[in-house]
């Protein structure tokens, strides 16, 4: 694994220009703040003026994509909570859904109350939130979202279902989650607390990247990703070119060509920089 040098710019000159960027948000690319820094913005819109499509690939849902909104460039796509939507930002457009059915998030669902009984579960659709009624949600409820039984709010078409333990911590959660999820859903996390996100089987970052890499005509040696937690494993595998950044999860380690400072330290700009001779 290489560590590349803030101060110089030594990879510009040794391998080729990646033809696509895809980046995770919280935690990478964005400040801890929540914002894009004013270096981070300068370099996208170098990329931009440069034909360098940048893809945002986040946990988030959509209805939380105004931060980067204007930072996307030309394309206008970003790949939304954990690979399940594609959103075109320029006009709020769908262009792509991949719900998990109700069928296997009924099976989900069974077989996680069955093992652990206290768990509870919300649901992110393209049309919004919904929860159970003592859900423990860490950020208010937007008005008008539904609050019901788990298994009407399967009916929803959910993009993502989470579901939060009141005690485990995090890595063992989500070790729970995974095995008794498996074949159905797949099991990922992006916090600090007992919070696993579930999607279709199959619906990763990597396997939406890859379809719209395909759009571009691009290919996964030609993608430089970034990323910093356990949801970012499979984009930062497939892409040829791979950061963590700062004090990323420490599975991450596995899988990366190379780490970058924090993003409080705008490290995925100084890596661009360098990759792109900026």
């Amino acid at each position: 694994m290489r560590h590349l040098d803030p101060d110089r710019h030594p990879l510009s000159a040794l391998d080729p220009a990646p033809r696509l960027v895809a980046t995770d948000l919280d935690g990478t690319l964005l400040r801890s703040d929540g914002t894009v820094s004013a270096r981070t913005a300068r370099v996208l819109a170098a990329l931009e003026d440069r034909g360098v499509p940048v893809v945002f690939v986040t946990g988030r849902p959509t209805r939380w994509m105004e931060v980067v909104r204007r930072h996307v460039g030309g394309h206008g796509l970003a790949i939304c909570s954990n690979g399940a939507v594609v959103l075109r930002l320029a006009d709020d457009a769908v262009e792509l859904v991949r719900p998990l059915t109700e069928e296997a998030g009924t099976a989900v669902v069974g077989a996680l109350r069955a093992a652990m009984p206290e768990v509870r579960f919300a649901i992110e659709s393209v049309e919004g939130f919904g929860k159970e009624p003592d859900y423990p949600a860490t950020h208010p409820t937007p008005p008008g979202s539904p609050v019901e039984p788990i298994d009407r709010l399967l009916r929803r078409r959910p993009v993502k279902l989470m579901v939060r333990h009141p005690t485990l911590g995090p890595d063992a959660f989500l070790a729970v989650v995974d095995e008794l999820a498996a074949g159905r859903a797949v099991a990922t996390r992006s916090g600090t607390t007992a919070m696993v996100e579930l999607s279709a089987a199959g619906v990763t970052k990597a396997s939406t990247l890859e379809l719209l890499c395909d759009r571009f005509g691009v290919a996964a040696h030609e993608v430089v990703s970034f990323g910093d937690m356990p949801n970012d494993l499979p984009m930062l595998a497939w892409a040829g070119r791979s950061f963590a950044v700062g004090d990323a999860h420490p599975a991450l380690d596995a899988v990366v060509t190379d780490r970058a400072r924090s993003n409080d330290e705008d490290g995925v700009a100084v890596a661009l920089e360098a990759l792109f001779g900026l």
